[in-house]
């Protein structure tokens, strides 16, 4: 009989997250899994039961949340003192849900159905020191709009998934100076940039194609780097991002790499995974196949 850790995090998404719980138990009651339900109580949560409980004879570590919550239990394993990991599988829960819809899964019961099954995937994950502390990302990197971008959205909560899109305008319109040194696999860019993502996923925010060409378990973050542009300009890329077509566009460089680092003039906060933690500069490094996924 399989043994599953199962958090809950009740402030994802839309606070859906008993309602989903409800949904998805039968699955597992279907094949006589036996779960161990913990509920987080706080920002933050997550990553400590992640951290520090015991994974004895534990087959899984599930979780029913978005991108904030995976980004949790992410940071929680790969920085446990005894170095364990479980496979770790994601219900559906977020707003923004990149990983889950990279994986073609955003129904919260088709992706407990898919648990049960044992099926693993072995997934990449970013190492980024960001001004000498460790933190680790399965999904994005962002320096400069994505950050400015994140802010504006959480204050646009109730706006639900289009809060990003809305923010996404509104911060072009600003078309702020970024001065900034970018190291690719040695190679230095001295340049004004509106932003720079590495992505792990394809998908960023509600269903942006950031990265179209990204793959998360092939070794490399991929890269996206627009340089200084218009407002016009940039609106008019605005759109393409939900296709993929704006890598054509001459104002952005597309890399895939094994690792960046970003020196700007001034230090700025990140956005990791959605959430803003960290400032630069930053090193990233890609670590292939860091975690096992339920998928």
């Amino acid at each position: 009989m399989a043994r599953y850790i199962l958090v809950v995090n009740p402030q994802g998404g839309a606070k859906a997250g008993k309602a989903i719980l409800k949904k998805v138990q039968p699955v597992f009651e279907s094949v006589n899994a036996e779960l161990n339900i913990l509920e987080t109580e706080y920002a933050g949560h997550a990553k400590e039961i992640a951290y520090s409980f015991d994974f004895t004879g534990y087959d899984g570590f599930c979780a029913i949340g978005g991108d904030g919550t995976m980004h949790e239990v992410v940071n929680g394993m790969l920085s446990r003192p005894d170095q364990r990991k479980l496979p770790i599988g994601l219900i559906t829960g977020g707003t923004g849900n990149s990983f889950m819809r990279d994986v073609n899964c955003l129904d919260p019961v088709v992706a407990a159905k898919r648990i049960i099954t044992g099926r693993k995937r072995l997934v990449d994950v970013a190492k980024v020191d960001a001004n000498g502390e460790t933190l680790y990302a399965f999904n994005i990197v962002g320096w400069g709009m994505p950050t400015e971008i994140n802010r504006i959205a959480e204050k646009l909560r109730w706006l639900g998934g289009q809060r990003y899109n809305i923010a996404s305008i509104i911060e072009v319109m600003k078309n702020r100076q970024r001065l900034a040194t970018l190291v690719v696999d040695g190679n230095r860019i001295v340049g004004n940039f509106g932003f720079i993502m590495g992505c792990n996923t394809i998908h960023t925010g509600k269903g942006m194609k950031m990265a179209p060409l990204a793959q998360v378990d092939d070794g490399y973050i991929d890269l996206i780097i627009v340089h200084k542009a218009g407002r016009m300009k940039l609106l008019n890329m605005f759109p393409k991002v939900f296709t993929g077509a704006h890598i054509g566009d001459p104002a952005v460089e597309y890399k895939q790499v094994k690792e960046f680092s970003i020196i700007p003039q001034e230090s700025h906060e990140l956005n990791i995974d959605g959430e803003m933690i960290g400032s630069t500069p930053i090193h990233v490094t890609m670590i292939k196949h860091a975690v096992e996924m339920l998928v």
